[in-house]
């Protein structure tokens, strides 16, 4: 079964990259992640998406399109990036989702594809 792993993390967090070394050493468990499920033959797809500050909303009301810059919502954790992983059942989804890095200080949603 595919399941979507949602990955959220506060954009303004400490620690964010400023230089290329240091990008560098926050991108290598992330690089291992993708590549354990790679190898596990788990992995369907997945990206890293773009600051919240790229991001426009669209709603249709009374049969108008109302665009606006940002995100829909105001909150701590803004979700970054997903994975499309296939496993078995849910509890191996979520086996994987544990392992996630963002894990360590965001936050992973575990959902089924319908």
């Amino acid at each position: 079964m595919n399941y979507m792993i949602l990955i959220y993390q506060d954009e303004a967090r400490p620690g964010a990259p400023t230089d290329a070394a240091s990008a560098q050493t926050i991108s290598a468990p992330w690089i291992a992640y993708t590549q354990a499920l790679i190898a596990a033959g788990v992995m369907v797809g997945g990206h890293r998406l773009g600051p919240i500050a790229t991001a426009t909303t669209v709603r249709l009301r009374d049969g108008k399109r109302h665009v606006q810059d940002g995100p829909f919502a105001e909150t701590k954790e803004q979700l970054g990036g997903y994975y499309i992983i296939n496993t078995p059942d849910l509890d191996a989804a979520l086996e994987w989702a544990a392992k996630c890095p963002g894990a360590l200080d965001g936050t992973i949603e575990v959902r089924p594809l319908v």
